[in-house]
Order: structure tokens, then C-alpha cells, then sequence
């Protein structure tokens, strides 16, 4: 995955079009990002780069709970594309 500025946009598209409210904001994130499922909330650290949002985001899209059914074409592709890599390094890592 390429860590361009449009490839973040696709990652914000698919956590948006999953009902969740993504924000930048400043912290003392450990992780680089905070989750407030009541409210399907996503903060992520402002002051993380494009390479550091893409792969924080890569990491979290498949923590996020929703219906991958109601997605577009493009988003649905691309999570399918997340969760087949993540699936990937976990069977690499045994």
C-alpha cells in the first residue's frame, strides 16, 4: 500500500462510511489513536505524518465494529483488501 495523501483519504472515507466520527486531535495516544465506542468516535494523533495516520489506521480499521455490507464498491474493496493482509501476517507470524 502506497502512503500517499489520496490513500489516507480512502482510509478516512472507509472509517466515515462506517458510522464512526474520525478526528484529529492532540493526545498522549500510546497507540497513536483512542476509540470511544459509545459515541463511534475515532481520535487519531494530529501530529502523526501520512506514513504514521495510514499505518494506524491499518491497524485500527479492523478493531472498528460495522457492517462491511454497507459500504461502497471502492471501501468495501479496500477492507476486504485490510483484512486479507492482516490475516496474511498473522498466519506469516506462526
Amino acid at each position: 500500500m502506497r502512503y500517499t495523501q489520496s490513500t489516507l483519504d480512502k482510509l478516512n472515507a472507509l472509517v466515515e462510511e462506517s458510522g464512526y466520527i474520525l478526528r484529529y486531535e492532540r493526545g498522549t495516544f500510546q497507540s497513536g489513536y483512542c476509540i470511544l465506542e459509545n459515541k463511534k468516535v475515532v481520535v487519531l494523533n494530529k501530529f502523526l505524518q501520512v506514513e504514521g495516520r495510514i499505518n494506524t489506521l491499518l491497524e485500527l480499521i479492523p478493531q472498528l465494529d460495522f457492517d462491511s455490507d454497507s459500504l461502497s464498491e471502492e471501501s468495501k474493496k479496500l477492507y476486504m483488501d485490510i483484512v486479507s493482509r492482516l490475516e496474511a501476517q498473522a498466519n506469516g507470524d506462526q
